[in-house]
Order: C-alpha cells, then sequence, then structure tokens
C-alpha cells in the first residue's frame, strides 16, 4: 500500500523559507514520478513542481520557477520542495503525490499547510 506523508509546513513571513518532506513508502518508485501540488481556499489544485525518481528531472509551474526546488533522497524514500522567497499568494495546502507520468497522478498525502503572512 502506497503511503505518502507530507511534514514541514507552517506560517512564515513573506520572503522566508520552509522546507516540505514527503516520506514515500509502499512500493519501489524508483519508474514513477513524484510531485507537489497546493491548494489554497476556493480555488482548484495547481501543479507546483515534479521530479522523477530515477532521473531527477525536474518540473515547475512558472509561478515557482527560480523560488522553489525540488529534489529527493533516495536512500530516505524522501522527496523535499525547497521554498523560497515565499509571498501571500503562495499560501495553500501542499500535497505530495506520485503517479506514472507527468500528467497523472494516483496516490496522494493528506497535505500540509503553509501560511504566508505580509
Amino acid at each position: 500500500q502506497v503511503q505518502l506523508v507530507e511534514s514541514g509546513g507552517g506560517l512564515v513571513q513573506a520572503g522566508g523559507s520552509l522546507r516540505l518532506s514527503c516520506a514515500a513508502s509502499g512500493r519501489t518508485f524508483s519508474r514513477y514520478y513524484m510531485g507537489w501540488f497546493r491548494q489554497a481556499p476556493g480555488k482548484e489544485r495547481e501543479f507546483v513542481a515534479s521530479i522523477t525518481w530515477a532521473a531527477g528531472r525536474q518540473y515547475y509551474s512558472d509561478s515557482v520557477k527560480g523560488r522553489f526546488t525540488i529534489s529527493r533522497d533516495n536512500a530516505k524514500n524522501t522527496v523535499y520542495l525547497q521554498m523560497n522567497s515565499l509571498k501571500p499568494e503562495d499560501t495553500a495546502v501542499y500535497y505530495c503525490a506520485t503517479g506514472d507520468s507527468l500528467a497523472n497522478y494516483n496516490y496522494w498525502g493528506q497535505g500540509t499547510q503553509v501560511t504566508v503572512s505580509s
């Protein structure tokens, strides 16, 4: 059974940084994509970043490119999202997910709240 557990959310001032972690278990992830998504109140869930587990190829949404960095630690089966220069509009629940392509994610974590104050 695939399990994804996020941690690292919290409250931070604008311009600050946070690092989210996603601990993955339940299968071999080497053939899969790991992604971060977010959902703000009243808005649809949106893609933030993704990484291929094997090659470490990274993808970012335009809204976070240059500020956020996705990475993975194969030994720990953990994916990270380093978020720098945070803005109030980054406030959302952040979800970790895994799937077999950049556009298809079928396992999700429970989410972690990130709040950026102005």
